[in-house]
């Protein structure tokens, strides 16, 4: 079926795309004619080194010493990319500083809309590299940040880069434990964290929890406070409740005469660390290096989210989210980025599109989650707001539906380049998004990015047109990650992604590509859990509800397929005699929402008289999952190989009800 074009790129926006522009060097430096995007691609993915080194000169990336060679191999994992090159990410962010525009612009739900320059920024990152190199900071070592999307988190991300050390961040509205998990791998020297935060008009003060973190990380030498919940709207004064922390402020004071300079390292030194959960263990610690996410972001930014020096660049997203690390990213286009801290639904549900409005925003990243929310609210942002200056939308974190991209340029503005892309923590970036060249239609994304072979592969590993398959990726990108932190062997690196298809990358997605290089994701194909576009491992709901003296197993699965909303339920096996009643349930989600985040509560509470597991004892969460999405048990799993076949009983007849019921 082709679904019907919704918008078809007007002469005058081709024309100035960055895509076109590239299109023209390559003919010009290259001697290279390629007429379509399809042929583009087909080229990047092809002479993949050719591809990523004229990246390198259209891009003017600004290296200490050259790179002797683009791609040592093709073998995955153990590509490396650009050996023996050295530079930095922090600069070429600073390449682009300009008193023309603002650096950035931050709103949140009690301060009104602010900028802060170019120039603003570039003293305060140099006055916190320089505090950071005081307290000892040197290359390699991590500093790890808890805090919500504001300036603050920026600045000391830059300041990190521009020295060399190894920055990691999550929000402040995960569970404790979560965040003692992620950053307790990391061995860090330094916490920056603030004493609080506000969400939909409510103060949340988190001493405590910094103080229980500064515990955990026995390896700590230095906490930063950021003091965040003054009444007032100066920003970030005060004292703070942390004990024993450095008040952000007074340090970046004795410092604030400092130069900005910028540190020389590998192209493979690891630039920051982000996680991605799976089904057993710790979460991932996922590593990217500073010169994989330099040229992956300019690409990414540059050519597909066709991002100009000026524009401004919005992303609703917290510290803990890969999309915050792609929003910085809108620096190295030269863009001006927005921030935005708080509910997107407070003090009511069109206070983003206000934003859009104020801060004159030309790029606006959400999710499909947003979308729905917009259309349930009967929302009607072209009416009520000016939108003169937005010029495209992007959403990922789920598939975006026919009905919600019908609903963008009905109800937002017509003349709109709308992409939905679709990618990864573990590449922080897309592997299938838009085209500035392409037409958008309902229910597609239009294109595989540039340096992106992805496929739909069948379970022999045959790419397939048309029809379901596995999301795959059959070559090397610079920004795959370095290694897991902590996996010296890269034993799980290797089982997370390359044991399905051996030497091939496969995501854990259901694709099928069309006819016309297009591409619709169904959803999952793994266990992972997407709540409104952030992505968590089931092992991290498992130890929160298995602490509770009731619950002797459980299993949960997200059943979000083809952009229908997430529905995400938790079965519980339960001691002798214990009984799931309301009492029980609500302290089941209490134990998620403290320990985990109220984003993974979930939406019912199932008792079951066994949980379906392997021969090894592994939770068969992806065929249980499979089964109560309507596939036939005897393509979900192989009962031989279950240890409780009697166990899948409840669970066949719990989906006979569901499709009974509707």
């Amino acid at each position: 079926m082709e679904h019907p074009v919704l918008w078809d790129p007007p002469a005058e926006f081709r024309s100035a795309a960055n895509l076109t522009r590239y299109l023209h060097w390559l003919e010009t430096h290259r001697n290279l004619h390629l007429g379509t995007y399809d042929e583009l691609w087909q080229w990047s993915t092809q002479r993949v080194e050719d591809f990523w080194a004229s990246l390198w000169e259209f891009f003017d990336i600004h290296a200490h010493t050259r790179y002797r060679a683009v791609l040592s191999s093709h073998a995955m994992p153990g590509a490396r990319w650009f050996e023996g090159a050295t530079l930095n990410y922090a600069e070429h962010v600073f390449r682009n500083a300009t008193p023309e525009h603002p650096a950035l612009l931050f709103q949140s739900e009690r301060r009104t809309l602010r900028e802060i320059s170019w120039k603003e920024l570039e003293r305060e990152v140099a006055a916190c590299a320089a505090a950071l190199r005081g307290l000892g900071i040197k290359s390699g070592d991590r500093v790890v940040a808890y805090l919500p999307n504001i300036p603050q988190a920026i600045i000391a991300f830059l300041a990190c880069a521009s020295i060399g050390a190894t920055w990691s961040s999550s929000s402040p509205d995960f569970g404790t434990p979560s965040v003692i998990d992620r950053f307790k791998q990391l061995d860090p020297t330094v916490l920056i964290a603030v004493d609080g935060y506000y969400y939909n008009g409510k103060r949340f003060e988190r001493a405590e929890e910094v103080h229980r973190i500064q515990e955990a990380l026995p390896s700590l030498r230095f906490t930063i406070a950021v003091p965040y919940l003054d009444d007032n709207d100066t920003p970030y004064a005060g004292s703070t409740a942390i004990p024993g922390a450095i008040v952000w402020n007074d340090l970046l004071a004795m410092n604030g005469n400092a130069t900005l300079t910028f540190e020389p390292v590998p192209f493979d030194h690891p630039l920051w660390v982000v996680y991605s959960s799976g089904s057993t263990g710790l979460p991932k610690a996922v590593a990217h290096g500073h010169g994989g996410v330099l040229i992956e972001h300019l690409k990414f930014l540059t050519l597909h989210s066709n991002l100009h020096p000026g524009d401004r660049f919005f992303w609703f997203t917290t510290t803990g989210w890969i999309m915050w690390n792609i929003l910085a990213g809108g620096l190295l286009a030269g863009a001006t980025i927005v921030l935005y801290d708080g509910n997107p639904a407070y003090p009511d549900s069109a206070v983003l599109w206000q934003l859009a409005q104020q801060a004159r925003i030309t790029l606006f990243g959400t999710s499909p989650a947003f979308i729905a929310a917009c259309m349930k609210a009967g929302l009607e942002p072209s009416r009520d707001h000016d939108l003169r200056a937005l010029q495209s939308v992007s959403t990922t974190g789920s598939p975006l539906t026919a009905e919600q991209f019908t609903w963008v340029y009905e109800h937002v503005k017509r003349d709109l380049y709308l992409a939905s892309v679709a990618g990864g923590t573990e590449v922080a970036t897309a592997f299938v998004g838009g085209s500035p060249l392409l037409p958008v239609r309902a229910g597609e994304i239009q294109c595989r990015t540039l340096g992106a072979r992805a496929e739909a592969l069948n379970e022999r590993g045959v790419p397939l047109t048309d029809s379901v398959g596995e999301l795959a990726i059959m070559e090397p990108m610079p920004s795959m990650p370095l290694y897991f932190w902590n996996d010296s062997a890269g034993t799980r690196y290797r089982e997370s992604y390359f044991t399905v298809y051996p030497g091939i990358w496969r995501h854990g997605d259901w694709i099928s590509v069309t006819p016309s290089g297009g591409v619709v994701i169904y959803g999952r194909s793994d266990a992972t859990i997407n709540r409104r576009g952030v992505r968590l491992g089931t092992i991290e709901i498992y130890r929160a509800v298995e602490a509770i003296d009731d619950v002797l197993e459980s299993l949960v699965v997200d059943l979000e397929f083809l952009g229908r909303e997430s529905f995400m339920p938790l079965f519980v096996r339960l001691r002798e005699h214990a009984v799931l009643d309301d009492e029980l349930r609500e302290r089941i989600a209490t134990a998620i929402r403290e320990r985990v985040s109220p984003r993974f509560v979930p939406d019912a509470i199932y008792q079951v008289p066994d949980v379906p597991k392997n021969l090894t004892g592994k939770r068969l969460e992806v065929p249980v999952k499979r089964i109560l999405l309507g596939m036939p048990p005897e393509r979900s799993l192989s009962v031989d190989a279950m240890a409780n076949p009697a166990s899948l009983d409840w669970f066949l007849e719990f989906a006979a009800a569901r499709t009974a019921a509707g």
